[in-house]
């Protein structure tokens, strides 16, 4: 069932900005729908704050297809204010498109307890999401899962290196497939069919074709990535498709 999820993401960015006070890296949103999109089709996203004062992000929102909600900070309340505009739009949604079954809250405000409680109260599944230094342990404790930004910044090992000399191109294509079977691997789906893998590579890369990389089918994309050793993979007694059952033999070895 997981593996049709439908999510709404709403960001309280103002908290995200306390979060990166000091730090050397920047807040990447691409990185946070990249792990977000392994757990199923991303509907909403919205994000919240005072956007003249963050205007340096607002490029790289646009360009992920974030809806900027403008709260404008008038004293020391402002942020409340976007608290509170945000809690009101999730219950809306929550309410009114009852196909949205998963609310991931991108905040670290132990304030957005009451909002996971009664979304939960509603039979929806709450992910959060948040900086680990700055994020309340009542937040962390009152949702279904919870997502440390810090762990999305850590490469997550696993899949075999690719060889060398590949075309850049051919190379492309496993580096999706690899990425995709390492979300799913993550999110500790048991049974990794063809078919899942390759909705999960167009959720993170909709423009993907196995066509572009130079294959017939998927399935010849996938005997593809077995010969070079970078995956292992058996047939479904029933359907007859590709099942991935594992990494390559170099990733064995690690």
């Amino acid at each position: 069932m997981n593996d049709s999820r439908t999510l709404a993401v709403f960001i309280d960015f103002e908290n995200l900005a306390l979060g990166f006070q000091g730090r050397k890296t920047r807040f990447d949103i691409v990185k946070v729908l990249g792990r977000l999109v392994e757990k199923g089709k991303i509907i909403v996203k919205k994000a919240y704050a005072d956007w003249i004062r963050y205007s340096d992000y607002k490029t790289a929102m646009h360009e992920s297809a974030v809806e900027l909600i403008e709260i404008p900070k008038r004293s020391a309340a402002g942020k409340n204010s976007a608290d509170i505009r945000l809690c009101v739009d999730a219950i809306d949604l929550c309410y009114s498109k009852e196909h949205i079954d998963t609310f991931v809250i991108v905040s670290g405000d132990s304030d957005f307890s009451p909002l996971v409680s009664k979304l939960k109260e509603n039979g929806k599944h709450v992910i959060g999401l948040g900086v680990k230094d700055s994020t309340s342990h009542l937040l962390i404790d009152n949702c279904d899962e919870f997502i440390f930004y810090e762990d999305l910044e850590r490469p997550s090992g696993g899949p075999p290196p690719l060889p060398e000399g590949m075309p850049q191109v051919k190379r492309e294509g496993f580096r999706q497939l690899l990425d995709a079977i390492t979300g799913l691997l993550r999110e500790n789906k048991e049974v990794l069919h063809a078919s899942l893998i390759k909705d999960t590579m167009k959720r993170k890369q909709p423009q993907f074709s196995e066509g572009y990389h130079g294959y017939r089918t998927f399935g010849d994309l996938l005997e593809d990535a077995q010969e070079h050793g970078l995956i292992r993979l058996s047939t479904d007694p029933r359907s007859g498709t590709y099942v991935v059952t594992g990494f390559g033999k170099e990733a064995a070895k690690r």
